[in-house]
């Protein structure tokens, strides 16, 4: 399970606000729900785009930076023909310098759902953003809102101390968590040291409610031969850069305020903003951006062999028939 937290947006005007996040939408909001989902480069936006009609469906994109405007290129976003040709929903819904968490995402993907209904149809979440991935089937906890003072002093500990002694210190109050949780993953180690204080629970014991079971979701991951998805990531991020990337990264820099920390953490984008600002050369910049995106499609994978997905070899020739006939299968499994 994922947690709850209070979000931080910017309003039309770029000043910064708070509001607090509804309670999780019950796993009932998704219901009748499929997922097709794999690592960055697999195929899974065009592949959709068959599958859609097929299966009398509109997609949700499970996708984390295809929420923000002006982000195309570097987010492989569907194109506006592709969105006329099968509606799609949750792209181009935030502005650059607003903030989205999974929370927020998971909310609106509910009124994404009853809107897709209400068409007659059936929503089909598509993309590999993992902690998106892992709310939709696991669901969210509804955790205490974060505490600057708390976070702030234990970030100033960690950074006076190092990060080690930061880990020890949850694991005597939360084992569970700790064995999860890397020392080096300050962020993670801070916000669950958080919740104990603000609690006197341990987070790890939190994450195990919610107001409904989850319900298990028709999911299908595609997966490649990992030399083969390398070449294919390889020639996508070449193909973006030829396409205009640098252009549209400039552009972002232009704006009337600056990136959230969510949108400026885009795969890609750092590096081109380190060009931009002289930091390294283009022939650098260009293998960093291959090589991180190679790495994330590794740490995709990994995620998704531990939330136990049905996979389907993508380059199958029969590859549309294959994924349907998994969600056929998925849908009558046991739990359903």
């Amino acid at each position: 399970l994922l947690e709850v937290r209070d979000n931080r947006l910017a309003d039309a005007s770029g000043s910064p606000g708070f509001y607090t996040e509804p309670m999780p939408p019950p796993p009932s909001a998704f219901a009748d729900a499929l997922v097709l989902t794999g690592p960055t480069g697999s195929g899974k936006s065009a592949l959709a785009l068959t599958l859609a009609p097929k299966l009398g469906a509109e997609i949700v994109a499970l996708d984390s930076m295809t929420l923000y405007r002006g982000m195309d290129i570097g987010t492989a976003k569907p194109s506006v023909a592709d969105r006329t040709a099968v509606p799609h929903h949750l792209i181009d819904v935030l502005d650059p310098w607003e903030s989205g968490n999974v929370a927020w995402w998971l909310d609106r993907a509910a009124d994404a759902c009853a809107e897709i209904r209400g068409h007659g149809r059936r929503p089909l979440f598509v993309g590999g953003t993992p902690f998106y991935l892992k709310a939709l089937l696991h669901g969210l906890f509804d955790a205490p809102p974060a505490s600057a003072e708390i976070r702030e002093r234990l970030e100033r500990e960690a950074a006076e101390f190092g990060p080690e002694s930061l880990h020890a210190r949850l694991a005597a109050v939360d084992a569970t968590a700790a064995k999860k949780l890397h020392p080096n993953d300050v962020r993670r180690v801070v916000r669950a040291l958080e919740v104990f204080e603000a609690t006197g629970s341990p987070i790890s014991a939190l994450q195990q409610t919610w107001a409904e079971p989850a319900l298990p979701l028709p999911a299908v991951a595609l997966d490649w031969p990992r030399d083969e998805l390398n070449r294919r990531i390889d020639a996508r991020v070449d193909a973006m850069l030829a396409a205009g990337w640098l252009d549209e990264a400039r552009r972002l820099r232009e704006l009337p305020h600056p990136l959230s920390p969510e949108a400026s953490r885009a795969l890609g984008y750092p590096e081109l903003f380190a060009f931009l600002d002289g930091q390294s050369p283009w022939d650098e910049t260009a293998d960093l951006i291959r090589l991180r995106t190679r790495q994330f499609a590794k740490r995709q994978r990994t995620w998704f062999r531990g939330l136990n997905l049905a996979t389907v070899a993508a380059d199958s020739p029969d590859l549309p028939d294959l994924v349907e006939r998994a969600f056929a299968h998925a849908a009558t499994a046991p739990g359903r």
